[in-house]
């Protein structure tokens, strides 16, 4: 398993809808995710500046390269479009954040 971590911006003011958005998250979604490879995924949010940081683990063999092409992320993607930062395709604006420490 891989441990990765990312850094998304959330629109002011959308904190409480984010989470709600999160808390009944689409089944669909979470069997696609998980097929993917995708899990132990948590995201946190930063109040002063926005900013939503995502951690999951991943297995070495995942095919999170080929989730945008999934209706269901493509679909979910935009259904939180107006509450982030988002690329054209209503894929959100990522940053991968570098591991600089770990403790077990």
């Amino acid at each position: 398993m891989e441990k990765i971590a990312l850094v998304m911006t959330l629109l002011p003011g959308y904190e409480a809808e984010y989470k709600k958005r999160h808390d009944e998250i689409w089944p669909e979604l979470v069997t696609c995710l998980k097929s993917a490879g995708v899990s132990d995924y948590s995201i946190f949010f930063e109040k002063e500046s926005n900013k939503l940081f995502a951690v999951l683990k991943r297995t070495s063999d995942h095919k999170m390269d080929q989730l945008p092409l999934e209706p269901i992320v493509k679909k979910w993607w935009a259904f939180m479009a107006d509450i982030m930062e988002t690329n054209e395709d209503n894929s959100p604006k990522t940053n991968s954040l570098d591991r600089v420490f770990h403790l077990e």
